[in-house]
């Protein structure tokens, strides 16, 4: 369970993942030595499961985003698997979801443009023999939530 201070640390990490830990104390009112244990035992929980950077999709090339619903036949576990690891491991893909409903899996893509969704589509997604429909969603805004707790 988290306390008020565990969920502080994890909003002030959420803001600045690269804020020194006594900036962390400071913020959150405790002293460093009880925030760097704190934030030592949400790793070892794995709360924290990691720090990333967030890149800037049109400044690395790639400010085409498309959500992709992608339906799967025959529905089983060998070629459900075997589809998401491919797919996981395509550079245009930046997320993945296995879903229940209407559609196998939602997967998030990140293109230079609109030829390059087009043949990711088309020329990847459709290619596939298990891949038995398709439905594209191009991505006008993103936006992302900043905290989680």
């Amino acid at each position: 369970m988290l306390d008020a201070i565990d969920r502080a640390l994890l909003r002030e990490l959420e803001n600045d993942a690269r804020a020194t830990n006594r900036e962390l104390a400071a913020a959150v009112g405790v002293v460093p030595s009880t925030s760097l244990l704190r934030i030592r035992a949400l790793r070892e929980r794995g709360v924290i499961a990691g720090y990333r950077a967030e890149i800037d999709l049109a400044a690395v090339g790639r400010p085409v985003q498309a959500l992709i619903s992608v339906r799967i036949r025959p529905p089983s576990r060998p070629v459900i698997s075997a589809f998401r690891e491919w797919v996981a491991a395509l550079p245009e893909t930046i997320g993945l979801f296995v879903t229940a409903g209407g559609w196998d899996f939602l997967i998030h893509v990140a293109v230079p443009d609109n030829d390059g969704l087009y043949a990711f589509v088309i020329d990847r997604l459709t290619e596939r023999r298990e891949v038995a429909d398709v439905n594209t969603s191009v991505i006008y805004e993103h936006v992302r939530s900043p905290h989680v707790v």
